[in-house]
């Protein structure tokens, strides 16, 4: 074993010890990122080029300051994107939710799918959506200032037009015309605020993770404003958090114009994320 792996041994133990949900993953990352190889490489580190800023990125890491913040990078589906204080950190389980907005867009017998990405953050789902779909049309919407500044970055040079405003009236030039909107909406409960991880509670934007006492006042209002957005037969893809799985599909009601409302499990089987489609006239 080289004095590399030996460290990011030390250093896993030590992250352990520190909560950290990922320790051996985190450790490796760091790694590889001070050293600027890839994980797979750590191993080809000769001792003499040991980097002991390693572990200034660890004691980092161990004050429960998040990996991406460290690294300035967060990986989404095929994206790499800037990230850091100011902005949502992307999540994987919001991955499995925009794989199934792709497919129900490729489904669609439209050439050209109109999709919207509302409260867009670092523009993750927006730039995944354009991505995977490559002839669609995606629009994405964000009110934060400090988020802007990211997703301005992320977004500079690809088909997503970019938008600041608030999700509960955005957009109007387009009523009635898209054909998919997305959202990963804040949805934590105010009174929740003690159990949020570190990670979260203390570094990502209160803008982005709390909606009023039971978390979804926001989702009511995107509801509002999907059906505005959307044509009919349109469809709305909403994440939320797993324990709100039977409170969300009631927010897309038959009596509001739905219809086909439902949840969906996440890669751990915990409902994930709820969808609806725009009623027919």
């Amino acid at each position: 074993m080289n004095l590399l792996l030996a460290e990011v041994a030390q250093a896993t133990q030590r992250l352990a010890d520190a909560g950290v949900p990922s320790p051996r993953n985190d450790a490796e990352e760091l790694a590889a990122f001070v050293h600027g190889v890839k994980r797979g490489e750590l191993h080809s580190v000769k001792d003499s080029d040991f980097d002991a800023r390693y572990w200034e990125t660890i004691a980092r890491r161990e004050a429960r300051e998040p990996l991406q913040h460290i690294t300035g990078r967060a990986f989404f589906r095929y994206l790499e994107l800037q990230v850091g204080p100011g902005v949502f950190v992307p999540r994987p389980e919001t991955e499995s939710v925009v794989g199934w907005a792709i497919d129900a867009v490729r489904a669609m017998d439209v050439v050209e799918p109109l999709i919207v990405d509302l409260c867009t953050g670092s523009g993750a789902i927006a730039l995944a959506m354009a991505q995977e779909v490559p002839r669609s049309r995606v629009h994405a919407v964000e009110l934060s200032d400090d988020a802007l500044q990211w997703t301005r970055k992320n977004v500079e040079g690809s088909r997503v037009q970019l938008s600041k405003g608030d999700a509960r009236d955005a957009l109007p030039e387009l009523d009635g015309q898209v054909d998919l909107l997305i959202s990963n909406p804040p949805y934590i409960p105010l009174t929740e605020w003690e159990y949020v991880a570190p990670e979260a509670r203390d570094y990502d934007p209160e803008l982005s993770l709390f909606s009023g006492e039971d978390g979804l006042d926001l989702i009511r209002g995107i509801e509002r404003t999907a059906h505005r957005l959307l044509r009919p037969g349109g469809v709305v893809v909403i994440e939320h958090a797993d324990t709100q799985g039977g409170q969300v599909p009631w927010i897309f009601t038959e009596e509001r114009g739905w219809a086909d409302a439902a949840d969906h499990p996440d890669l751990n089987n915990r409902p994930r994320f709820a969808t609806a489609r725009k009623a027919m006239p």
